[in-house]
């Protein structure tokens, strides 16, 4: 199959990591609906990964020659049409959910798989989400602009995006906040700025020489950015005296207590639950709930975090991962080996895979021993 895509024009790299995204799928596919011709099933895939992540690396390149690689304090630089788009495509006629897709889709470069996975949605559902958006949209004029939440939404998850490592465009996702900081002044929107500002001063440690992932307890705090995360605070402390607390304004609280912590031992997680119960409150989101049995198996033990994991379903990303984790904590090196094995299967990127893969030979060497 290499071979193959080589041929059709992929460079051997890109054409490694599609054929590997296609036999994760086939992984997943196959027991259910195996295909009369495998190796041409298998092509057909990766081929179509390939095309996908090339357009996402286009759209990347095209934005980050915008920014400098780093986004540096102080004001916002002079605004372009960019974030005047984000507010064109978070059109009224739209649902927020459907207008935020739109963006991702048309503004933010993100490919149809990687928003279905921000929303945990199969991707033919939004592939459809998509369509029917750029049909509602297309006998409407762009002259009445989106709300600010939805803008704030669509922010947050190319943030996210680039800063799971897949597509890199966390720079260009600040500064549009910053932008949007400087012209409006509301909690959330300096919530935003703060959170994504605290994520981003720790992305130095996130990965080692190899680029394999480093985990948050294992990370260099040294190689932190505290001119960042001094930005950060700051922000976030104006936001949260005017009491109108929001979901981002909590989640940067969390990271600010993260990045406080001068070794991950000193990190205040009974704060953290405190912090995670508010974000639950303001959310009801099942990955806030997922985060916070991360938070509560430090805090309590690791017996009470998979109390609350267990009331989780647990198809939910990266459940497995986390019960892994809480396993391992919990003593139970057999089941955390084999949840970790599992988590690398269904892990959402190459690094991810590659991280839990070696966690579940880590513990595996250990019983061996």
């Amino acid at each position: 199959m290499l071979a193959i895509l080589v041929r059709r024009g992929a460079d051997f790299a890109a054409a490694e990591d599609a054929v590997q995204d296609a036999l994760v799928e086939a992984v997943r596919v196959w027991p259910a609906d195996p295909p009369r011709d495998a190796k041409g099933w298998l092509v057909t895939v990766a081929w179509r990964k390939f095309l996908d992540a090339t357009r996402a690396d286009v759209a990347r390149r095209r934005r980050e020659d915008l920014v400098d690689e780093e986004p540096a304090p102080g004001p916002a630089p002079a605004v372009d049409d960019t974030l005047q788009l984000y507010f064109l495509c978070a059109h009224p006629s739209l649902t927020p959910s459907s207008a935020v897709a739109l963006t991702l889709r048309a503004v933010g470069g993100l490919t149809t798989r990687q928003i279905a996975r921000a929303y945990l949605v199969p991707e033919a559902t939004m592939a459809q989400r998509i369509s029917r958006a750029k049909r509602t949209v297309s006998g409407v004029r762009f002259d009445r602009p989106g709300d600010v939440a939805t803008v704030l939404r669509v922010l947050y998850l190319v943030f996210n995006e680039g800063y799971s490592g897949d597509v890199d465009l966390a720079a260009e996702a600040i500064r549009l906040t910053r932008q949007l900081a400087a012209a409006i002044d509301h909690p959330e929107v300096a919530g935003l700025l703060a959170l994504m500002l605290l994520h981003h001063a720790r992305r130095a440690a996130r990965t080692g020489p190899d680029g394999s992932l480093v985990p948050l307890a294992e990370q260099d705090r040294g190689r932190w950015d505290t001119k960042l995360i001094a930005e950060g605070v700051e922000i976030l402390q104006a936001a949260l005296a005017r009491d109108r607390l929001g979901e981002f304004q909590a989640q940067a609280a969390i990271a600010a207590l993260h990045a406080d912590a001068p070794t991950a031992e000193e990190t205040d997680w009974v704060q953290i639950v405190e912090w995670y119960d508010e974000l639950a409150r303001l959310t009801d989101s099942p990955v806030v709930r997922l985060n916070r049995a991360v938070a509560v198996g430090e805090a309590d033990g690791p017996r009470a975090g998979l109390a609350a994991l267990a009331a989780l379903d647990d198809s939910l990303p990266r459940h497995t991962a986390v019960a892994a984790y809480l396993h391992e904590r919990d003593g139970d090196l057999a089941t955390a080996a084999r949840l970790y094995a599992e988590a690398a299967q269904k892990a959402p990127n190459l690094a991810e895979r590659d991280h839990l893969t070696r966690q579940a030979a880590r513990l595996n060497a250990r019983r061996c021993r």
